[in-house]
């Protein structure tokens, strides 16, 4: 049985083209899955999103700005909304999931149905400030179908932008000589969660996505030299680049961290210089810097002119204290917790998760040099301190409203970084490698695979429904056995790659740039 398994997975890493494109409709099945199997306007702010998507796709880059009365976290307050003109049946999005959501125990049959009605009215959304790139590319569905098809349509796009961004890093990851840890790196970074907001009409999901291209390609550049390959990794790294920075502010820090801990791993001498001398390095570098003069201008010309009502009492350090004992949640979220962040994914998610993350971690620190060790324990204070440090920051301004999902696209690193030490550091001889990836991916594929039928079951007959939703109150469009059997195919299948064989082919010189010099043969006279 391994060795067909093993068969299957070389046999789909036979190019790079067929690699990319079974990987792309693998990461498409499971992030679709969630798409289709999750009820719309279910998973956090997905109605403002849908209306921005709707608006920008007709050409409102911009709106009305209206100030709407919200209560957030406990806090209450006026919101500044930008109203756009929509189909009069738009307005009904923010309403649609306040019958099930937070009251685990409601099936999602509750929902209202969101009309038909054309006429042209003001809806408003709260996403009014973001740039509007991801829109762009998510909203043209609506313009093709009305109503509830429209809003599918929207979702399989936006998981069509990431499956391609996460097969670009899978294809990536194999291309290292010890690609087995380099392929199971992708796939812990590749959290239920991530999936889940890579099938929501979420700015999230494509910034976690781009989070973890970013990450591949860095680390491979640094650890892994080619110069074959580095023009092909500093494209990676520059689609992804500019996927992260154009999605949200945050991304210019989540990019400059990735940056930042990737160097301080390098350890060969003369390598930045090398890469430095490409001129496709110097090309990229400008699209970054123009796409973060854009961003920067587009979040300056857009202030949040909100005013809430923040307690005294809530000063900085209490929300940073707050904020630090939230640690354990944040760690959930990132790893899953569903809805409106009121359907947490089922113990045995968390459990293999963080075992595989904590087995791969406590690996780089032991086989890491003295660098790699002080890049890894940054790295985990940056983890818990990162959010600690942001919200008390804005908690007097904009109250507690971090989430988990907001640092995932820096976090993918902490895995990523921790097998590529494992991948160049640790001997290939003296422990079981192929065991512990092959135990690894089994564990991930099934904890996905329960995250997905917990929540699924959530929204069919509640949390106190069934086991088995054989009598669901609400189903999904095909029904829950059909996507769930789908969702199991996929979660098995997408981790195959990790089981690859390392190349055979010697590693090959670090000088990514040799000098012309010695490029030419030298000719030996013959002898007299």
């Amino acid at each position: 049985m391994t060795s067909a398994l093993t068969r299957l997975a070389d046999w789909s890493a036979g190019t790079p083209k067929r690699l990319w494109l079974i990987s792309f409709a693998l990461f498409f099945t499971l992030a679709g899955s969630w798409a289709a199997a999750s009820p719309l306007g279910s998973s956090p702010d997905e109605h403002a999103h849908f209306i921005r998507a709707a608006a920008v796709a007709r050409g409102q880059i911009g709106g009305t700005e209206v100030m709407v009365p919200h209560t957030v976290a406990g806090i209450e307050g006026h919101f500044a909304e930008t109203g756009v003109q929509l189909p009069e049946w738009y307005r009904n999005l923010p309403t649609v999931h306040e019958c099930y959501s937070w009251r685990e125990a409601q099936p999602a049959s509750c929902a209202p149905s969101l009309g038909s009605s054309e006429k042209i009215a003001q809806a408003t959304t709260a996403a009014g400030r973001y740039h509007p790139g991801y829109y762009l590319v998510t909203g043209w569905p609506s313009l093709l179908a009305d109503g509830p098809k429209g809003l599918y349509l929207m979702r399989f796009v936006s998981a069509l932008l990431c499956s391609a961004l996460l097969a670009s890093a899978v294809v990536t990851a194999a291309e290292w000589r010890r690609r087995s840890p380099m392929m199971l790196g992708v796939f812990v970074a590749a959290t239920p969660m991530t999936l889940y907001m890579s099938g929501m009409v979420n700015p999230s999901g494509g910034e976690i996505a781009a989070g973890i291209l970013v990450w591949t390609a860095l680390l491979s550049i640094v650890l892994s030299p080619d110069p074959v390959l580095l023009n092909r990794r500093l494209a990676r790294l520059g689609v992804g680049g500019l996927v992260l920075i154009n999605i949200r502010p945050l991304g210019l820090i989540w990019f400059g961290g990735a940056v930042f801990f990737c160097l301080l791993l390098t350890q060969r001498r003369g390598l930045l210089g090398q890469v430095l001398r490409r001129k496709a390095l110097w090309l990229w570098t400008a699209l970054l810097g123009l796409a973060t003069a854009g961003a920067l201008l587009w979040a300056a010309g857009h202030p949040d002119n909100s005013k809430i009502d923040i307690p005294e009492s809530l000063t900085t350090g209490v929300a940073a204290k707050r904020t630090l004992g939230n640690t354990e949640v944040y760690i959930k979220q990132m790893l899953g917790f569903f809805g409106w962040l009121d359907t947490p994914a089922p113990a045995l998610t968390y459990l293999v998760w963080m075992a595989v993350l904590a087995t791969v971690v406590a690996l780089a620190l032991v086989y890491g040099r003295a660098r790699d060790v002080v890049a890894m324990l940054g790295m985990l204070v940056a983890v818990v301190m990162v959010p600690v440090v942001a919200q008390a920051s804005q908690a007097e301004r904009i109250g507690m409203v971090w989430q988990g999902r907001y640092l995932l696209p820096f976090a993918v690193g902490l895995p990523l970084m921790a097998l590529a030490v494992c991948a160049t550091r640790a001997p290939e001889y003296g422990l079981p490698w192929r065991r512990l990836v092959g135990l690894s991916v089994v564990g991930l594929a099934l904890a996905n695979l329960s995250a997905f039928y917990w929540t699924l079951r959530r929204f069919a007959v509640g949390t106190k429904g069934s086991w088995v939703a054989t009598s669901a109150h609400w189903a999904p469009p095909g029904g829950w056995a059909f996507w769930t059997c789908l969702y199991a195919a996929a979660a098995v299948a997408v981790v195959l790659p990790a089981l690859l064989p390392d190349r055979k082919d010697t590693p090959r010189l670090p000088d990514l740039d040799p000098p012309r010099t010695a490029r030419r043969r030298r000719r030996v006279p013959e002898p007299v």
